[in-house]
């Protein structure tokens, strides 16, 4: 019997790549706090989620067999313009450098939950394969 990762894994394996993303924009973010006329960017979660898990099961980038990952689903599509929190400063600079740093932490603390929940379920195959 063959295992099927993407039942066994759920959905943890496509909010790692979505979260890296995130947290890439948000860095990005945070580095071009002084940089005029910058406007700050987010990842639209729920539809690079929803491009990652459907795109996933067959990934299109140049592949040479069918079980390559297709890394298009976590392009910058999903990337969008954050709608600014406070008055511009006249630099036309949106970071509200506060909130992207929260974003960020918070980013951060989701993708260890995903790389937890993920360990237990290898963890869980594990012992499953073993016959424990």
């Amino acid at each position: 019997m063959a295992i099927n990762f993407d039942n066994a894994l759920g959905v943890h394996q496509y909010s790692l790549g979505v979260r890296a993303q995130r947290a890439e924009v948000i860095s990005s973010n945070i580095a071009n706090a002084n940089t005029p006329h910058y406007k700050a960017k987010d990842v639209d979660f729920a539809s690079a989620m929803q491009a990652a898990s459907s795109h996933q099961k067959g990934l299109s980038m140049s592949k040479t067999t069918d079980k390559h990952f297709d890394l298009t689903a976590l392009s910058q599509q999903h990337v969008q313009y954050r709608v600014p929190t406070q008055a511009d400063t006249g630099d036309g600079n949106t970071v509200d450098t506060q909130k992207e740093q929260a974003a960020f932490m918070q980013n951060a603390l989701e993708y260890q939950m995903s790389l937890g929940f993920l360990e237990s379920k290898f963890s869980g195959m594990t012992k499953a394969l073993r016959g424990d």
